[in-house]
């Protein structure tokens, strides 16, 4: 199930919840939400059907912006996003760049990179079980 550049973290709850869980965490911390894409009720509105699927975009732009300034390309992976998806065995999946991958991509020093790899702890925190 690994590609090159992501990270995929089991989740415990639905995709939908998952994503509400996310949204909580990230504004709980101040980030900014910028956009929530329900893929699966886009397409059953275009009369298409899909496993669950939503992806949330978020960010700090304190955090993002001397990203952007050293490699105005950073922004096709900024704002951060996070990919909740149900796979075929009903399994629910948060998928999600890593901070390597966005670092190597774009040529960015460990300094800058380290400003967005918290987000993968906001990510497994909203995939774990109550609690944990």
């Amino acid at each position: 199930m690994q590609s090159t550049g992501t990270v995929d973290v089991r989740s415990r709850h639905s995709v939908r919840e998952t994503i509400d869980r996310l949204e909580a965490l990230v504004k709980t911390r101040g980030l900014t939400v910028f956009a929530r894409i329900d893929f699966s009720g886009d397409a059953e509105r275009a009369g298409l059907s899909m496993g669950a699927m939503q992806m949330l975009l978020f960010g700090n732009p304190k955090a993002g912006t001397p990203l952007l300034l050293a490699s105005p390309r950073s922004g096709l992976d900024l704002p951060l996003r996070a990919l909740a998806w149900q796979d075929a065995d009903g399994a629910v999946w948060v998928s999600s760049n890593s901070p390597d991958y966005i670092a190597s991509r774009h040529g960015l020093t460990a300094e800058l990179i380290a400003r967005i790899a918290g987000a993968g702890a906001l990510i497994e925190g909203a995939a774990a079980a109550e609690g944990a």
